[in-house]
């Protein structure tokens, strides 16, 4: 989706960000608040970073290519590298990758934690509204997932779903569908693209339509849409979603590890953001969009590495 550098470790930097890390003054948080070339910035000229991003994660892709503008802005050479769920986590305990900015807890991949939990390191939660949902159409004439099954007829049976070895896949097979009795409707699995297509159209040509979804997502910026309620609990209660480290990040990027462990992104920031990347363009260069994004959002950008 972009274009890649070669990753390797740049260990010979490690030292010499330390000392600027244990040395940062005032003066320095001053200068790095208005993006000046204070120490910490220049000691991370020319180290190289390789950030994991889950395929078909909006707000993963989102703050991980974010992230890549800010970073390449004070000097450092980032790759993006797309994979699924499972290689990433693979790839972050071996060291292949140095950051993974998509890791939802404590539900989605609490089973990758404790796989690799002691050989990653846990960066902290940039937002904590992440949730599995089902949604549907706002003028649509079921409110929960309780009335779905006996008004299955006006979705013409159909409940759209995403990849089929999707944690939400699986929560909907297993959970959802037999709970509220929705066996008799056609789940349709293939891709997320898909599905928002179908959602599009749906929305284009005013017909009622039911799909797997999850906040936060673009989608609900783009369309008027609502959340069933699911009041057996079956997709589970709300998550955080976190950043993880390689198990050497914090000693290899001292500075870039305080950033991204203060880092917030609240879900009006996300969408807005999500939403010019991949709704209002069918590009898949994402740098101009990225960086028109900022320009107008500066204030916040600038408060994400002003320590």
């Amino acid at each position: 989706m972009k274009k890649h550098f070669t990753s390797i470790a740049a260990m010979g930097m490690i030292s010499a960000l330390a000392l600027t890390a244990c040395g940062g003054g005032e003066s320095n948080t001053e200068d790095q608040a208005g993006g000046g070339d204070d120490a910490n910035a220049s000691s991370l000229e020319g180290k190289e970073i390789t950030i994991g991003v889950f395929s078909g994660w909006p707000e993963g892709v989102a703050v991980s290519e974010l992230w890549q503008s800010i970073l390449e802005d004070k000097g450092m050479e980032v790759t993006l590298e797309y994979a699924d769920a499972g290689p990433a986590f693979t790839g972050l305990a071996a060291g292949d990758y140095d950051m993974l900015m998509d890791v939802w807890l404590p539900t989605t991949h609490a089973s990758y934690l404790e796989e690799f939990g002691d050989e990653i390191t846990e960066l902290g939660a940039w937002n904590d509204e992440a949730k599995l949902t089902i949604a549907t159409n706002a003028d649509s004439p079921v409110d929960s997932l309780t009335e779905l099954a006996e008004n299955a007829d006006a979705f013409d049976n159909r409940l759209i779903g995403i990849e089929p070895g999707a944690g939400l896949t699986k929560a909907t097979s297993e959970e959802v569908i037999p709970t509220y009795g929705l066996d008799d409707m056609e789940y349709i699995t293939s891709s997320t693209p898909a599905m928002l297509s179908e959602l599009k159209s749906a929305m284009e040509n005013d017909e009622n339509i039911v799909v797997t979804l999850w906040r936060p997502h673009w989608a609900y910026n783009a369309f008027d849409i609502k959340d069933l309620k699911d009041p057996e609990g079956t997709l589970g209660t709300a998550e955080s979603i976190y950043s993880y480290g390689s198990g050497t990040f914090e000693e290899d990027y001292p500075q870039v590890s305080e950033w991204i462990s203060d880092f917030k992104m609240e879900n009006e920031n996300l969408y807005s953001l999500e939403n010019v990347m991949f709704n209002e363009n069918e590009s898949d260069d994402y740098d101009p969009i990225v960086d028109k994004w900022i320009s107008e959002n500066q204030e916040y950008v600038d408060s994400l590495t002003a320590k």
